[in-house]
């Protein structure tokens, strides 16, 4: 598991898919009825992404010395494939801020004794449980008053723990930025193997027609 954040290339095109997706069995009597068991609370999210074109003329090295392709190769084999799980800024590849940045947050409220509070972002009511805060760091607020990361609480895994338990029926909210945590998915190698299809199409011109990445939840 690693930390490093999938790179911002230039040559992301339209459309990117996300999906989110869910793990249900369902058994069915003979009389028709149903049972459905849930496998998990919280979606797995897919996406794809296209790159129209990534430049590899040396002159365009960024800090690191890289050119657009050699970044995205060299993130890719870095990963070992799908082995290494790392982070995803979804306004990243959106351009929406609002995809990854929340303010005043409701994460629940307080009863006296509770100290710990799961991180959530509220999804058109559906509150998605949020493991990877930027940097397991959020600004917390407890009936509007911010508190201080570190002296009034800890967070991991995007569970907030306060030193002491809020007091009962006070608001609490939180701002942060969310990122997902993802590997590389099974990719578009013609071997059928792990792997990302990179075409030559002009001169130090490449183009990518598919990057899949699937979330992953720890």
């Amino acid at each position: 598991m690693s930390n490093v954040l999938f790179p911002k290339i230039r040559g992301l095109a339209w459309n990117i898919t996300r999906t989110p997706t869910f793990s249900t069995e369902i058994q069915e009597s003979l009389a028709g009825r149903e049972v459905r068991i849930q496998n998990f609370q919280n979606p797995i999210w897919e996406f794809s992404l296209i790159y129209e074109y990534l430049l590899n003329d040396p002159k365009a090295r960024d800090e690191n010395e890289q050119t657009p392709l050699e970044a995205l190769v060299g993130f890719f084999l870095a990963r070992g494939g799908q082995f290494d799980d790392f982070l995803l800024n979804e306004s990243d590849v959106t351009g929406r801020l609002e995809d990854s940045v929340y303010s005043g947050q409701p994460i629940g409220v307080g009863d006296g004794a509770t100290k710990s509070f799961q991180i959530v972002r509220n999804i058109g009511g559906f509150l998605e449980a949020v493991q990877n805060p930027m940097n397991q760091t959020a600004t917390v607020y407890v009936n509007g008053v911010s508190k201080v990361q570190g002296t009034d609480y800890t967070i991991a895994n995007g569970v907030v723990t306060f030193i002491s338990a809020p007091a009962s029926g006070a608001s609490i909210t939180a701002d942060f930025i969310m990122l997902h945590r993802v590997r590389f998915h099974t990719g578009s190698s013609r071997s059928g193997k792990e792997g990302i299809e990179f075409s030559n199409f002009y001169f130090n011109l490449y183009e990518c027609k598919e990057v899949q990445l699937i979330s992953v939840r720890k």
